[in-house]
């Protein structure tokens, strides 16, 4: 990546925490990238096509467009929002911009997306989006996760060589603070289904209901999952066919603001499902339930190819 790209991306990050922060000026932003006023404008038009001002205006509009449709706020409360000072302000611009007045397009509503070189938007629900820099395909979010693989196998190493022999000799009791506290089959289970369900939300810009995996029954979870499931394939799918698994967003929900990719994404479910995965089926075996085995995907391909 080079230095304008990189103080391009920075500066995307930055904004997407200081969107609602009216009182800052550019001078004021440009400070928090640790530059001077002229030389962000210089480098972020040049990286962007449009200046950092006209950046922000335009993906508080584009959350506006989105306001005037997923929520039932009055008009001045979302033009106040996205910093306009009165009714007649916001209307102006917010008609230039889209041909239309927010009143009309609230009846009417179309992609909240305006025209953008940089591939800048606005991404429900507190997120800005960021185009990709590279296309990555299956084949490399394949590659990528065998490469961190081997790289964590690497550190444990590392690590586990300045124990001693009776701390490596000893019996392990599975630690999972962090994960899952104070698991059982039920809450494995149902936090199985419901990740994929909560990712599902996420990429939809739902909010995910918490409450449903609160001793949730097995019946319950496999209706949920018969939805679910084909639901989080079919966008996987859909991500892996169009090369998006690159594509950056910046989640100003988390605190401080995280930066993650469908394919990160994708990643993390894999990850953290296979740890779940294995406990549950050692549950299951515990129980008198072996026909699953160790869940080894290996015989599976085969078996499904």
């Amino acid at each position: 990546m080079t230095a304008p790209s990189d103080t391009f991306a920075a500066f995307v990050t930055m904004l997407s925490a200081a969107l609602d922060d009216h009182d800052a000026t550019g001078a004021d932003l440009a400070r928090r990238m640790h530059l001077s006023r002229y030389h962000l404008d210089r480098v972020i038009a040049a990286a962007a096509g449009e200046p950092p001002a006209a950046l922000r205006r335009r993906v508080l509009l584009e959350r506006a467009a989105h306001r005037l449709t997923s929520t039932r706020r009055t008009i001045l409360e979302i033009a106040v929002e996205a910093g306009y000072s009165s009714h007649e302000a916001f209307t102006r611009a917010f008609t230039r911009a889209y041909g239309v007045s927010p009143r009309q397009w609230r009846a009417a509503p179309r992609a909240a997306r305006l025209p953008s070189r940089n591939g800048v938007h606005f991404h429900p629900p507190a997120s800005l989006g960021l185009p990709a820099l590279t296309k990555v395909g299956p084949m490399d979010l394949l590659l990528k996760m065998v490469e961190h693989h081997v790289w964590l196998v690497g550190e444990l190493l590392t690590r586990a060589q300045t124990l001693t022999d009776e701390q490596l000799d000893k019996p392990i009791e599975i630690s999972v603070d962090g994960i899952d506290c104070d698991p059982t089959l039920r809450s494995l289970l149902s936090r199985l289904v419901g990740q994929l369900d909560m990712w599902n939300n996420r990429m939809a810009d739902r909010d995910y209901d918490w409450s449903v995996e609160s001793h949730e029954t097995v019946a319950h979870m496999r209706a949920r999952h018969a939805a679910v499931g084909p639901a989080y394939l079919a966008s996987v799918r859909e991500l892996c066919e169009e090369s998006r698994l690159a594509e950056t967003f910046v989640d100003t929900q988390c605190d401080p603001p995280e930066v993650f990719t469908y394919g990160g994404m994708i990643a993390h479910v894999l990850t953290f499902a296979a740890h779940r995965r294995t406990l549950a089926l050692g549950a299951l075996h515990d129980a008198g339930i072996t026909d699953l085995a160790h869940g080894d995907p290996a015989p599976w391909m085969v078996a499904t190819a």
